[in-house]
């Protein structure tokens, strides 16, 4: 089957951003098709189809993106939106729990890319939208790991476009800040804890479930997406909702030390 509509391919769509996203981009007259790990129980939004991928399995995401393309005939835009949250000290992360995080954030997202780029370069065009955040852009303690991850995210991404634009692919950056999500309650928690950042992790704990709380609507992170997805002249990143720009923005223009000491005293460090 081949459709006349532009395909978007999005992972992680079976909540939170990824679910809104998809919502969106269907709305937006596209042929979704979202993916989770397990979606056979599960009902899509309107104008969604489900499918099954774990973005951490070479042959789960080959054999997705091969699945789209002999059923719909093309992909136009790649939303890498699976992704995995930290927590704990540096120390009390291991680095096989680094390994886990890389593999689904960094990895997970060169996996797809690999697989989408060869049809959007043979279609002549495409996008790959790569999921960031401002913590792409800006540290978090207690976040170290999905912070560097993110960061590795925004690395790739500005490499990448520059290789494929001449083929007609974009490869562009959405940046969130905070949303109401399930994500820092799914955050992967210190497998190695120590006594010594136990007060300090408490505090950073209730600081994150505050800013969740008073965080973006997915739907706002969703219609940046939309228009990262559908713009003439595209960006190379969107920020998603008012905070984001904000710190976006400050980290662009606010001098180091001052930036340095809105970090300490939002993650209530001392000094």
């Amino acid at each position: 089957m081949t459709t006349t509509r532009p395909v978007a391919l999005v992972t992680g769509a079976t909540s939170g951003i990824g679910k809104e996203t998809a919502s969106a981009l269907a709305a937006a007259g596209f042929e979704v098709i979202g993916t989770g790990r397990k979606t056979s129980q599960l009902t899509p939004p309107d104008g969604v189809t489900y499918l099954d991928l774990d973005v951490a399995s070479d042959d789960s995401a080959t054999t997705a993106v091969a699945e789209v393309v002999d059923r719909f005939g093309r992909i136009d835009v790649l939303v890498n939106n699976a992704g995995i949250g930290s927590a704990g000290a540096v120390e009390e992360n291991s680095v096989a729990q680094a390994q886990r995080i890389f593999n689904i954030n960094v990895l997970g997202v060169m996996r797809m890319t690999k697989a989408v780029l060869p049809h959007m370069r043979s279609q002549g065009g495409g996008r790959v939208i790569n999921i960031s955040s401002v913590l792409g852009i800006a540290p978090q303690p207690f976040m170290a790991l999905y912070v560097a991850s993110k960061h590795a995210i925004e690395g790739y991404s500005e490499s990448l476009d520059h290789e494929v634009r001449e083929h007609g692919v974009r490869v562009l950056l959405v940046q969130p800040a905070y949303t109401k999500t399930s994500f820092d309650t799914n955050a992967a928690q210190p497998d190695t804890p120590l006594p010594l950042y136990a007060e300090r992790r408490r505090d950073f704990d209730a600081m994150i479930e505050q800013a969740m709380k008073d965080g973006d609507d997915p739907a706002v992170v969703a219609k940046t997406i939309v228009t990262a997805a559908t713009d003439k002249k595209p960006k190379l990143r969107y920020t998603a909702g008012p905070l984001a720009s904000r710190v976006s923005a400050a980290r662009r223009l606010v001098p180091a030390g001052t930036f340095d000491k809105q970090i300490r005293k939002t993650s209530h460090l001392p000094g």
